[in-house]
């Protein structure tokens, strides 16, 4: 073992009463690997069971919906009715047995739902669609099933729960000053548009009690008209004083990720760490940095400048498994890299595809196909 060469990188961390054996986190990554209707799948658990024997300390399952009109995709996780409750059992068995803490992120996608009917926090279109904009009553309703939700990720076995606020989905709606233009307590400064998202929190904390909640946070959309750090970090440093168990720093949304200055910038190692180093300034809890931080040196330097806590590792890891274990070793010239000039996996999920990785060798990918009803490209 040559973990001298990244001390911080394998230096245990205590978080809400867990233990976290590394600061190595699998950050959320939507693949599209759920069953249609959104089941976990035999692809799914293949999937997890791969990223948990990493040596990852926590995984994070991504993006499992609060409701049925909440459902980013067909193939979006569940996790709104007990008949979802046995693959999800499954699920955190998996991760679990791999010694690796299992975390599941509950959202709802608003304006990006794929339904027919999809709302929002106010009307604004998007993608040639234009949401209902959600009433009082409604904006209780979608806090209930919040709540209900990370109920049954505590009652399935998982170790602690994620808010979805990232990527331009619900929570994030209501804190855009681009996508939330409500006149009502909910709408105007940041203090009245992060109200949503904080109330939905402690509606969670009433329900599932001292069980940990961490949260996905939208520091910048990167669009003209949106949230920008200046105000991000209000309503983090009030996430922090509310009790979050973390905050997972990302920047971006569907409405971004394609413009070509957006485009640019994600080729770069670390794209998204200056935003976790900024937030990191504005509140007392642990700080997931992520965005290509594709190498043990690159993630030991952001840990030992003190820029974030923990390491959020997506594609990354999903390229190579081994990537953890490779850095233990000192084999850092061995991991298998995800190239910065390749979308093939985003391009298969835009399309409603199950993604696989181009730097798989024939074997993986093999074994991908085997599990999953579709054919994929070769």
């Amino acid at each position: 073992m040559k973990t001298k060469s990244y001390p911080h990188l394998f230096k245990p961390l205590a978080l809400k009463g867990l233990r976290l054996k590394n600061r190595i986190t699998m950050a959320p990554l939507y693949l599209g690997y759920a069953a249609e209707g959104g089941k976990v799948s035999p692809l799914m658990l293949h999937h997890y069971r791969l990223m948990a024997r990493s040596g990852a300390a926590l995984i994070v399952v991504e993006n499992a919906a609060v409701a049925a009109g909440g459902m980013g995709s067909p193939r979006t996780l569940r996790c709104d009715h007990g008949r979802f409750f046995p693959g999800l059992r499954d699920l955190a068995g998996v991760i679990r047995q791999e010694k690796a803490l299992a975390a599941l992120q509950i959202n709802h996608a608003g304006r990006f739902a794929h339904v027919t009917d999809p709302v929002a926090p106010s009307a604004v279109p998007t993608f040639g669609r234009t949401p209902r904009e959600l009433s009082r009553r409604e904006i209780t309703a979608v806090q209930k099933q919040f709540a209900a939700a990370a109920r049954r990720v505590k009652e399935t076995g998982f170790d602690l729960v994620e808010l979805h606020g990232g990527t331009g989905y619900l929570l994030a709606q209501f804190v855009s000053p681009y996508t939330n233009k409500r006149i009502d307590r909910y709408g105007g400064s940041i203090e009245n548009r992060m109200r949503f998202p904080l109330e939905t929190l402690k509606r969670v904390q009433d329900t599932v009690g001292g069980f940990p909640i961490g949260y996905r946070f939208l520091a910048d959309e990167w669009l003209p008209d949106g949230l920008r750090l200046e105000e991000s970090v209000v309503f983090a440093g009030a996430l922090s004083d509310n009790g979050v168990a973390y905050i997972s720093v990302m920047g971006g949304t569907y409405e971004s990720f394609f413009l070509p200055e957006v485009v640019r910038r994600s080729k770069k190692p670390g794209y998204m760490v200056s935003l976790a180093q900024a937030v990191k300034k504005h509140v007392s809890v642990p700080v997931i940095a992520a965005g290509r931080i594709s190498t043990p040196k690159l993630a030991e330097s952001i840990l030992d400048k003190g820029r974030a806590d923990l390491i959020g590792l997506a594609r990354v890891l999903w390229a190579d498994p081994f990537w953890v274990k490779k850095a233990r070793q000192g084999r850092a010239g061995d991991i298998v890299k995800c190239s910065p000039r390749c979308n093939a996996c985003m391009e298969l999920v835009m399309k409603g595809r199950p993604a696989f990785c181009t730097r798989w060798d024939r074997k993986t990918r093999g074994d991908h196909q085997a599990l999953f009803a579709w054919s994929v490209p070769a």
